[in-house]
């Protein structure tokens, strides 16, 4: 019986210190289980971090290129004005010499007394303005001077009497466009159409057509005209590509249901 005895009790030390080792080797699985959670919760927690930075460092990209776009555009419009009182001034100085040399002329041939006599002996009685290129200069700066202070309606008055007055002038293509701006400005959408459309037609190359044509679009909408606005704008997208204009004309047309 002792023999026996003594060897149940080996065999249950035995089961009692097997248990003790297998429980020891489950808690230290599990720590090292919870080390590796850890770990991989730090680096998603590090991921998510940096996936946040990224986009926001993307967002502030876009922004800035956004606001350069909105520069850049700025640049261009008043490199387009500067272009335009440069060709202006040109055209002036060069009428100044002109009208200069012919008075000259006139001087030297002594006919200035009987151009003076012509003129008083008009049937009509008027004075031929058109003759005129200092005035003529002085009366369109005096019309562009009244649509820079916002007076738009003198403005349009006064670009329709220089059209009047000097039917030839070299400035024609520009009193069209700031005459239909300042129709546009006033909300005068057939007379403002009108401007631009005379602009377009006669003076296919000058820089101010493609943003005539936004303009005519624009107009044909407040007509209630949508087809006509839809036919100009894929015109000028067409005959202007990659243009500043030809762009918004695009995000117009969309916009068009």
């Amino acid at each position: 019986m002792r023999f026996w005895l003594l060897i149940c009790l080996c065999a249950a030390s035995s089961h009692a210190s097997a248990g003790l080792f297998a429980d020891e080797d489950a808690r230290k699985q599990v720590q090292q289980l919870e080390a590796r959670v850890i770990k991989l919760e730090q680096a998603l927690a590090a991921s998510e971090s940096d996936k946040e930075q990224a986009i926001r460092s993307t967002l502030d990209l876009q922004m800035q290129m956004e606001a350069l776009n909105t520069e850049l555009r700025k640049l261009r419009g008043k490199n387009e004005e500067f272009a335009h009182d440069l060709q202006d001034a040109e055209k002036r100085q060069k009428d100044f010499y002109i009208d200069l040399d012919t008075r000259l002329r006139h001087v030297e041939a002594g006919a200035g007394g009987d151009s003076a006599a012509a003129a008083s002996d008009r049937s009509d009685g008027a004075r031929d303005v058109s003759a005129d290129p200092l005035g003529e200069n002085r009366a369109f700066d005096a019309a562009y001077t009244l649509y820079k202070n916002e007076n738009y309606q003198s403005a349009a008055a006064a670009f329709r009497d220089f059209l009047k007055n000097y039917p030839q002038s070299v400035h024609e293509a520009n009193v069209r466009y700031w005459m239909g701006n300042s129709y546009f400005l006033l909300k005068d959408y057939k007379n403002c159409l009108s401007s631009y459309e005379t602009l377009v037609g006669k003076f296919q190359d000058h820089p101010r057509v493609a943003e005539a044509m936004l303009n005519i679009a624009e107009c044909q909408l407040e007509l209630k005209n949508k087809t006509a606005a839809r036919k100009t704008l894929k015109q000028l997208i067409s005959q202007f590509p990659g243009s500043d204009a030809s762009d918004k004309a695009k995000k117009r047309l969309a916009t068009i249901k």
